[in-house]
Order: C-alpha cells, then structure tokens, then sequence
C-alpha cells in the first residue's frame, strides 16, 4: 500500500517520493520502514490527484501541512506545487523539509515555484562548509550541492517564504557556531534540533 498522506500530532504529513539526492548517514530511513506506525516507502510516486484524493477532509482540523517523507519532495516537483496551490485554496498552511538541492535535480531555478506551494521552506543545512557535508550526507551532486542549497534558501526568502535552516546538535559546538554565522550572513533564521 503507497502511503501518500500520514499524521504526527496534530500536522498532516505529505510523502511525494522515495528519491533522493543524498544518502546521509544519519537519515530516518536506514533501518526503519516509515514514521508513527506508517509504513513510508512507495512503489510510484503519486500524482497530484492521488494525493489530494488521500487527504482527509477535516484538512482545518490540522495545524499545518508537512511536505516531508522518504524522499527529497521537490523531485515530484509538479505534485508538490499542484498539491500546495490546492492546500492554499483550503486556507491550509504549508512547510516543506527539504535537502535544498531542488535547482540542481532539475538543471533550472525552481525556487519560485516551490515557495509559491510552501509557505515555509525548512532547509537541512546539516553541517558548517562543503567539505564535511559531502562526507556525512554524500550528495550525488558532490560539494556543489551545499553551495547549492545555500543559494537555494536565499532565492527562496527572496520570493517572499519564510526560510530556515536546521543542523543537529550532535555536529559539534565548533560546526554549530560556523552554522550560525552562515545563516546569519544569509538572513536566514537558524534551527537546531535534538538528535533523535
């Protein structure tokens, strides 16, 4: 069964895909099968319609959508921006977490489009330079990807979404201050996590 809609608390969950650009070490996904009793790896990606046709129909009861599952969401780029636009006209919030890596999976500028479907976009930022982030999160696009997705929060604030960045706090207090300063220069609010 493809789970395309899932809950934790009081936010509902949208999982678009099970691609991804990266394959970090610390990732949810190594040795777990899905989130809160949901089992998260699908067998297709969903198109817009069968995720809206997934959704419960109390969608205000709800504090938020969640674009976030087994996957980098923006690789069903056309679900995710059909599935906002649909959110927004049901007066539903919307956040996306995501590795920011969404221009270089598609060889163009996307941020538009994706903050137009997100009104919040959560970039994982997970480590302080290029170097040591291609050692623990392994991009297929190499140490592109971290200038990449710095780039990427930057346009996206820039089309009027309320970016973040997030780390782990497990990175080092070194890492941590480097980040903050990073995010600082960016404008970019920074959010750091528990390790789970």
């Amino acid at each position: 069964m493809n789970n395309y809609v899932y809950t934790i608390n009081n936010k509902l969950y949208i999982n678009l895909t099970n691609r991804c650009s990266n394959n970090c070490d610390f990732c949810i996904r190594d040795g777990r099968d899905g989130m809160n009793g949901t089992t998260l790896w699908i067998d297709k990606e969903p198109t817009a319609e069968e995720v809206i046709s997934a959704l419960p129909q109390n969608l205000t009861d709800y504090e938020e959508v969640v674009f976030c599952g087994f996957g980098e969401p923006t690789y069903n780029l056309e679900a995710l921006v059909k599935v906002g636009e649909y959110l927004h006209s049901k007066g539903m919030t919307t956040r996306i977490n995501t590795n920011g890596q969404a221009n270089l999976i598609h060889g163009r500028d996307v941020s538009a489009e994706v903050s137009k479907a997100c009104d919040y976009i959560n970039v994982s930022l997970n480590e302080s330079n290029s170097e040591k982030y291609q050692a623990h999160c392994n991009s297929v696009f190499g140490e592109e990807a971290y200038s990449a997705l710095l780039e990427f929060a930057a346009l996206c604030a820039s089309h009027g979404a309320k970016v973040n960045f997030s780390i782990v706090d497990s990175i080092g207090k070194d890492d941590i201050e480097e980040c903050k300063k990073k995010a600082e220069t960016l404008g970019v609010p920074l959010r750091i996590r528990e390790k789970e």
